[in-house]
């Protein structure tokens, strides 16, 4: 029976290929997920979802594996190039089906009122005043006719005010701006255009989440701090492109903890795996990496922090 999961049935052909390749070359090494990631430095659930098709693995996580498996570089990263592209062509079409539908509603959005009422219905004409008959035709010029169009008008215009203001101001007793305000992608609805291909997060909209699952860390990260506690290597790692930071632990045991802080804001990770050997926390929005301190809290009851 295969240790593998089913790839899901939407993956695109190449990235289904490239899947199974990461799949054979770690089965002809003959490891297990846990020493995958104590050699690569990505973490167990990372490589879970590389490897099931769910996330496509950073460039860095194919070179690292490559390198500890004995597999030339080359061949895994044209795979990779391959897979990169598919993979954004995918998430190019879901935004282009979003946005698309988005608009839909937006132009749906003002007939929703309906045209505004004229006068009675009278067998689907339009009656006219008292004593004129329905389909005669009216004088635009003149006192009264003149004084009837604008009062029609004001009528059109206030209905019109009045059904546009409870549109914006209620949506399931939500506000909502004002017309004519620039309408900006909130953080965590879904990555921004300006981000590259893979980033799934920038600024507050990754605080909380995973690096590695928001496409984060691989090539995009730097380790900014570091300090020794003991046996354990305690690091700030930080991503310029999604303006995070988070906290790391390597060559820790079950009981290890890992803290992040960011002035009041913190973030914590721990190790509970036997046979793993890495921890980090969550992310946490930064300016730049001066902004972070990551420490350390060892079972055996050290504690130590970087500067």
């Amino acid at each position: 029976m295969s240790r593998w999961r089913d790839l899901p049935d939407e993956l695109d052909p190449q990235v289904r290929e490239f899947a199974e390749l990461l799949r054979t070359v770690v089965d002809r090494a003959g490891l297990r997920l846990g020493a995958v990631a104590d050699r690569t430095g990505y973490g167990r659930r990372s490589w879970e979802r590389y490897l099931d098709g769910r996330l496509l693995a950073p460039k860095g996580a194919v070179i690292a594996l490559a390198e500890v498996t004995g597999t030339p570089t080359v061949h895994l990263t044209t795979m990779w190039e391959l897979a990169e592209r598919a993979w954004s062509r995918s998430e190019t079409r879901q935004e282009r089906t979003l946005d698309a539908v988005r608009i839909a509603r937006t132009r749906a959005a003002p007939g929703e009122s309906g045209p505004p009422g004229g006068g009675k219905r009278d067998g689907g004409r339009v009656a006219g005043p008292a004593g004129v008959p329905p389909d005669a035709p009216r004088k635009l010029g003149g006192g009264a006719g003149s004084q009837r169009s604008a009062l029609f008008l004001a009528g059109v215009v206030g209905v019109v005010i009045v059904v546009v203001g409870a549109f914006l101001l209620t949506d399931g007793g939500t506000p909502k701006r004002t017309v004519g305000a620039v309408e900006s992608p909130s953080p965590s609805a879904g990555p921004s255009r300006a981000l590259p291909s893979g980033v799934l997060c920038g600024g507050s909209g990754c605080t909380g989440k995973d690096a590695e699952e928001m496409g984060c860390s691989g090539d995009l990260v730097t380790t900014a701090k570091s300090a020794a506690v003991g046996p354990v290597l305690v690091e700030v790692r930080y991503s310029r492109t999604c303006g995070a930071a988070w906290g790391r632990i390597t060559q820790a045991v079950p009981g290890d903890v890992v803290r992040v802080t960011v002035g009041s804001r913190r973030q914590t990770g721990s190790l509970t795996d036997a046979g793993e050997t890495i921890a980090y926390t969550p992310m946490i929005a930064v300016r730049d990496a001066d902004q972070a301190r990551a420490c350390a809290a060892l079972a055996s009851g050290r504690k130590g922090c970087t500067r």
